[in-house]
């Protein structure tokens, strides 16, 4: 008797909220559309297909025609179409309403311009939890596929995970399909002959079996290196030769396929989790690069193998401890999501939806939060979804409000003022900081800002011996290549103490300057960056919020009592604030030299290519955001965008020293290592003596403003 198996191979294509059109053109170009033209020269394969909703948006509008190749090959049964989250968010970080109003948009998509009802849905990121079967099956989903090391953590052998079970949430039942890692690291990487040698090992003399493989599209042809071995060598066109040359034995299926002829192997119930990588990238560093280590001693013991189900990284919701960025995007999303399901205005939930997109989250290889651009589009689809309801609330005219809730979900509360034109968002918690300023004229929070953090990867960097690119003929996986750029990336390795917000207000050493502010090496005297202070709201029209710490700083073996008062008064018809500041020596010792500075971080729409600095009656020799200077005597600085058409200026009653500087990180994608501009920091800094009882004080205005902009 023959030796049969079943083959399902599945794929999935997206591209995130915010990506340029030139990024999708490309991708489109060397992946997506090559691989359907090379399916339909092979009619007897079949592929199970899922594409986000953010990029069939973008096929719709750029390029048709693919629809219609889409909808041949289905017609030919050549295609199972999957449905998902319309706009590739992670599910269970969003709330239940929006799980199910996600997939039934890319649901009725599909059937409108497909004409074809999607049985099973594509996972984001494979991000499973337990809970998340109830919500996708009231979606009408029959099946999802995760990956088998979800079920190796739940207790399965590798011989189990050659079909698909049941699993189910408060009496919901969901089918379950686990896609193969051996597989994800064969396809399209390996020669297609040993893909067919796996598949054989597989096959059984009953023929019940399934091999099973669901993974990125764009690794046949996007990632590096693949679209010369995927197309112009031709492996594409090989393996698909090979899966015919073997039908007698392999039958290729779609999931929906497997479905109606093969019975569940069983009822399961996952544990949490994801792919392996991800959970590794989700870990701390420290504890990232101690997992690293037993990994590799695992390995070279020949112990990975027996010991990998009980290896693991951790919880996906980890990037928001991780990252208090990414916390800050997720937070605002439920906050705009809770206002925006009060009236359900459809404009106003199509962009939240949009503001849900996964990429800016998270980091890893693939994720985006480094980069800039794709978090100032969440902000923006997020803040446009606020707006729309704000406008509904109140109209045209101005308006202002001031709220105290445990925003960051932290247990303590921020204290939230929103007008007509702005939000600013403050963390008593974290030194009375400003950790949000959104511009809701431009749809810009001003404080979308990313700190530099160890990461793993930098010990690769800092030992250039192990800077190599993985040479040879054949195109690697993501996760196997090691991509190092021309620049020495070293230089650009400086760890931030705290995050990067405004109004941080230090007290700086004697010896400090402005390399070893930049660089995070300089002296802090004061305990006030990022420890609590008190905060009263004592006005609302306009909002008068007051932060207030008694504090100490250290100046040699002395610890000298201060306190740092700073009053913003917001008026709800302008784009301008006021922050006065007042720091007064309560002890009966005289506190000489002080030398204070209030941080302020921007990240502007134009970044350090369409943004510069301007300082009236100052000529600056290197105006750029990604430029780095010192001036004094200064009483106004501003910053203009050339995108957005946009200035920002501060200005202070008490000339300052200014200091200004970028914030840019380094880190991986699969690209491979790269630096990134992420915002910019200015400090004005005043010296000053207190004498016992006696107070000092500045004011600083701060204002947004509309022009248009010449350099």
């Amino acid at each position: 008797m023959t030796r049969r198996i079943s083959f399902v191979l599945g794929l999935h294509s997206h591209q995130p909220v915010g990506n340029p059109p030139s990024v999708i053109e490309l991708a489109y170009q060397q992946a997506y559309l090559p691989f359907l033209q090379v399916l339909e020269s092979h009619p007897k394969i079949k592929v199970t297909l899922h594409y986000s909703g953010v990029l069939l948006e973008w096929i719709l509008q750029t390029h048709p025609e693919l629809l219609e190749m889409l909808g041949r090959l289905i017609d030919a049964n050549q295609i199972e179409m999957k449905t998902g989250g319309f706009y590739e968010p992670i599910l269970p970080i969003i709330p239940d309403e929006d799980k199910v109003a996600q997939i039934n948009k890319l649901t009725h998509f599909i059937q409108s311009h497909l004409h074809y009802s999607p049985r099973g849905m594509w996972l984001a990121e494979r991000v499973w939890e337990p809970h998340l079967a109830k919500p996708i099956s009231d979606a009408g989903v029959e099946y999802v596929v995760v990956d088998d090391s979800h079920f190796r953590y739940s207790g399965l052998k590798d011989e189990e995970m050659v079909g698909y079970y049941v699993t189910e949430e408060q009496g919901a039942t969901l089918k379950l399909f686990p896609s193969s890692m051996k597989l994800r690291y064969l396809i399209p990487f390996k020669e297609p002959k040993r893909i067919i040698d796996y598949l054989h090992s597989l096959a059984t003399d009953r023929g019940d079996r399934i091999a099973i493989i669901d993974d990125d599209g764009e690794k046949f042809g996007a990632w590096p290196g693949t679209y010369r071995t995927v197309y112009q060598e031709g492996w594409l066109e090989n393996f698909f030769t090979l899966l015919e040359e073997n039908s007698d034995w392999i039958d290729v299926l779609t999931f929906a396929e497997c479905l109606d002829k093969f019975d569940p192997r069983g009822r399961i119930y996952l544990t949490t989790a994801s792919y392996t990588e991800l959970m590794e990238w989700a870990l701390p560093t420290a504890m990232a690069l101690e997992y690293e280590r037993i990994v590799r001693e695992l390995s070279e013991s020949q112990s990975l193998q027996r010991y990998s189900p009980f290896l693991r990284g951790t919880f996906w919701r980890n990037f928001l401890v991780k990252y208090p960025e990414s916390n800050n995007i997720h937070k605002k999303m439920l906050y705009v999501s809770e206002k925006v399901h009060r009236t359900n205005d459809p404009k106003a939930l199509e962009e939240l939806w949009r503001g849900q997109c996964n990429d800016a989250y998270w980091h890893g290889i693939f994720g985006g939060l480094y980069l800039p651009h794709l978090r100032s589009a969440i902000y923006e689809h997020l803040i446009r979804a606020e707006a729309l309801e704000d406008e509904r609330l109140h109209g045209s005219k101005a308006w202002a409000e001031v709220k105290l809730l445990d925003f960051d979900k932290d247990g303590l509360d921020e204290v939230l003022v929103e007008t007509s034109r702005l939000n600013l968002y403050f963390d008593p918690a974290e030194g009375g900081t400003l950790f949000e300023l959104d511009y809701k004229p431009k749809l810009v929070n001003l404080l979308n800002t990313l700190a530099r953090r160890p990461e793993p990867y930098h010990e690769r960097i800092l030992q250039p011996q192990e800077q190599k690119e993985i040479q040879g003929s054949k195109a690697k996986t993501i996760h196997e290549l090691i991509r190092v750029g021309k620049e020495d990336l070293r230089p650009y390795l400086h760890y931030d103490r705290y995050r990067r917000l405004s109004l941080m207000d230090h007290f700086l050493s004697p010896d400090a300057n402005l390399s070893s502010f930049k660089e995070c090496v300089y002296e802090e005297q004061g305990d006030f960056v990022d420890q609590p202070y008190e905060a009263q709201v004592i006005g609302s029209d306009p909002p008068v919020i007051l932060l207030k710490r008694r504090g100490t700083i250290f100046k040699r073996s002395l610890r000298l009592s201060l306190q740092v008062q700073k009053r913003i008064e917001i008026p709800k018809e302008r784009s301008r604030f006021t922050i006065d500041y007042e720091i007064k020596n309560p002890a009966t010792r005289r506190s000489s030299d002080i030398w204070f500075g209030v941080e302020f971080n921007f990240s502007m729409p134009g970044g350090c290519e369409h943004a510069y600095y301007h300082i009236p009656g100052k000529k600056l020799p290197d105006n750029k955001l990604s430029s780095m200077g010192e001036s004094s005597g200064t009483s106004t600085v501003g910053i203009r965008d050339e995108c957005k058409k946009l200035n920002i200026t501060l200005m202070f009653d008490k000339d300052a020293l200014l200091w200004r500087f970028p914030i840019e990180t380094v880190s991986q994608s699969e690209e491979g290592f790269e630096r990134t501009y992420q915002g910019s920091v200015l400090m004005p800094s005043w010296k000053f003596i207190l004498e016992p009882q006696e107070s000092w004080k500045v004011r600083i205005i701060h204002e947004i403003e509309e022009a248009r902009c010449h350099g």
